[in-house]
C-alpha cells in the first residue's frame, strides 16, 4: 500500500461568521507522489481542502473545526505556517495575492531566502527553474506589467524554488489562455515525475485529461463521488453534463484571420462596413512607456512598436455580446482599460449616437468589471454593494438581478468572506445594476463551475437584449459559444481579426 502523505480525518469546518458548515465529516487520504484533482461546484468545499493541507486553516482563516488533518506527519493545528514553507507549495487562483516582491527574479527568491539558503544555492535554484519552465523572457519584468499567464508561471516558479514535496493548485487556469494551460500541464506533469504530491482543485479539466491518478466530485461540503483518472478521462459526455462538469474536450477559440477584401489598417477594421449603427471607437493609442510622443497625436503611426495599444478605429455592433479572445499578453485587457477610462494617458474618444464621449465622459458610458474583483468590492454586505452601482437604490431590482446569478442567499453577507466565483457573480451583478450602454467584463467566468458559467451567459446575452453593448474578454470556449455572436482576437494591441460567430 502507497505510504498517506496527507490524511484529513473526520473533518468539519465552519467559516468564521458563517451559519451552516462547508465541510462536513470529511475523511480524505492521498498518497505520496499522488495526483489528485479535486472539482465539483463553486462553494462545494475545494478550496477549503486546499487550505486545510497548507495550513491557512486554521492558522489564517478562523472558524469552527473537528476532526484532524495530518500532513508528512505533522498535525497542522499544531504546526506554524513557517514550518510548512519547504513542505507544502500554493500556486493560488489569484497570484498576485501570493506576491510578496515588485519584480520577477526577486519574487522567485523570495521563498528561499526566507528559508536561509545559502546565496549561492539561491541563485542555483533560481537558475534551474527558471531554465526547466522556458520562462527566460519573464526575468528582469516588473510583475505590474504581467499578464494574468505570465503571472502564474511566475507563481509556480516561486514555488518550484522552494522544493516542496507537496505542490497545491487552486484553479491555476482560471485566467489562462489555451498556450498557457498547455505550458502549465506540461508543468505539472513535471512535478508528477519528480514526485511530487500535488493536489488540483480545478473547473477547467480538459488539460488535466489523462494526468491525474485520481478525481474527488465535491458537493455541499462532501465526497460525493470518487474516479480514478483513467475511469474519469473515459467518461462519456452525457455524465459530464450531468455532473455539471466542463467539458474534457475544447475547441481552440483563437482560430481565424482577416477577410480577404480585408484593407485595414494595422488590424482588421471590417465593421464599419459591415455595421450601419454601432459603437465607433476612435484613436486608441497607448503605451505603458510614458514618452513624450504619447501627447502629440501627430506623432503616432500604426508601425510604432511602442504602443501597446494601436487601433485607429473600430465600430463594435449594437446589443451584441462580443468575445475579445487572444493569448495571454497581448492587450486585450489593457484595450478595455482604455476604453473605459482607466488609462488617463490613452485619448480615444467613443462614438454613440452622434455623441462623442472623451476622457471622464467614457465612465459615465461604460462598467468594468475587473479581472481581480477584489478591487472592486468596497462595501459591507453584496446588497450593499449592488445598490452602490444604481443611480437610484432599488432593492427589488437588487434581489432579482442577485436570483437571477444565484447570489440571493448571500446578500446580506461580506463581499470578501464569500468564494473567488461568489465574487465574481458579485461584481457582475453591480454592472447589471448600473446599467451603463458600453459593459466590459474581464474573464468574467474565471473560478467558475458550468453552471453557473452558463448563468452568467445568459445574463450576458439579457443585458445585450436590453440595449447595452457587451465586450468580454475571456478564453472560456463554453462562455464563447454560450452568448457570443461576434469574436474581436486582440494580438500584441493589434486587432487581429473580427468576425461573426457561425
Amino acid at each position: 500500500m502507497s505510504e498517506k502523505i496527507i490524511n484529513i480525518d473526520n473533518v468539519s469546518f465552519k467559516y468564521k461568521g458563517s451559519e451552516e458548515g462547508l465541510l462536513s465529516n470529511l475523511s480524505l487520504s492521498i498518497s505520496r507522489g499522488e495526483t489528485l484533482l479535486l472539482t465539483g461546484g463553486s462553494g462545494s468545499g475545494k478550496t477549503t481542502i486546499i487550505r486545510l493541507i497548507n495550513g491557512l486553516i486554521p492558522h489564517y482563516y478562523q472558524g469552527d473545526i473537528e476532526g484532524k488533518v495530518i500532513v508528512a506527519g505533522k498535525d497542522i493545528s499544531q504546526t506554524q505556517l513557517y514550518e510548512l514553507a519547504g513542505l507544502v507549495g500554493t500556486v493560488f487562483q489569484n497570484p498576485r495575492s501570493q506576491f510578496f516582491s515588485v519584480d520577477t527574479d526577486g519574487e522567485i527568491v523570495f521563498g528561499p531566502e526566507n528559508i536561509g539558503l545559502d546565496p549561492d544555492k539561491i541563485l542555483e535554484r533560481k537558475e534551474d527553474v527558471v531554465s526547466k519552465m522556458h520562462i527566460e523572457k519573464l526575468m528582469g519584468r516588473s510583475l505590474f506589467e504581467l499578464s494574468g499567464g505570465e503571472k502564474q508561471s511566475i507563481a509556480c516558479a516561486s514555488v518550484s524554488a522552494l522544493l516542496p514535496e507537496i505542490i497545491l493548485l487552486d484553479e491555476p487556469s482560471s485566467n489562462l489562455d489555451q498556450a498557457a494551460m498547455e505550458k502549465l500541464r506540461e508543468q505539472i506533469k513535471d512535478w508528477k515525475n519528480e514526485g511530487k504530491t500535488i493536489v488540483i482543485s480545478e473547473h477547467r479539466l480538459w488539460y488535466l485529461k489523462d494526468l491525474v491518478d485520481r478525481v474527488i466530485y465535491m458537493e455541499n461540503g462532501k465526497v460525493k463521488h470518487e474516479w480514478t483518472g483513467q475511469a474519469f478521462s473515459n467518461m462519456d459526455k452525457k455524465t459530464i453534463e450531468e455532473l455539471k462538469l466542463r467539458p474534457l474536450e475544447v475547441k481552440d477559440i483563437l482560430s481565424g484571420g482577416c477577410k480577404d477584401n480585408c484593407n485595414c489598417e494595422g488590424g482588421c477594421d471590417i465593421t464599419s462596413s459591415d455595421i450601419e449603427d454601432g459603437v465607433i471607437l476612435k484613436n486608441f493609442y497607448f503605451s505603458y512607456n510614458k514618452k513624450p510622443y504619447l501627447f502629440k497625436k501627430k506623432k503616432f503611426s500604426f508601425n510604432d512598436k511602442n504602443l501597446e495599444l494601436n487601433i485607429s478605429k473600430l465600430v463594435l455592433p449594437k446589443n451584441a455580446v462580443i468575445g475579445v479572445v487572444g493569448r495571454n499578453g497581448t492587450g486585450k485587457s489593457t484595450f478595455l482599460k482604455c476604453l473605459c477610462g482607466l488609462e488617463k494617458d490613452c485619448k480615444g474618444y467613443i462614438e454613440v449616437d452622434g455623441k462623442i464621449y472623451k476622457g471622464k465622459d467614457r465612465l459615465k458610458l461604460c462598467y468594468m468589471v475587473m479581472q481581480d474583483v477584489n478591487h472592486q468590492l468596497f462595501t459591507d454586505s453584496v446588497e450593499a454593494e449592488v445598490l452602490l452601482s444604481m443611480k437610484e437604490e432599488d432593492k427589488d431590482k437588487c434581489d432579482m438581478i442577485l436570483d437571477k446569478l444565484g447570489i440571493l442567499e448571500f446578500k446580506d453577507k461580506h463581499p470578501m468572506a464569500l468564494s473567488g466565483g461568489q465574487k465574481q457573480r458579485v461584481a457582475i451583478a453591480s454592472a447589471m445594476a448600473a446599467d451603463a450602454k458600453l459593459m466590459l467584463f474581464d474573464e468574467p467566468t474565471s473560478g467558475l463551475d458550468y453552471a453557473h458559467m452558463e448563468k452568467v451567459g445568459d445574463m450576458l446575452k439579457k443585458l445585450a437584449k436590453d440595449g447595452n453593448t457587451v465586450l468580454v474578454v475571456t478564453h472560456d470556449q463554453e462562455l464563447i459559444e454560450n452568448s457570443c455572436q461576434y469574436l474581436l482576437c486582440i494580438d500584441k494591441g493589434r486587432i487581429g481579426y473580427f468576425k461573426k460567430m457561425n
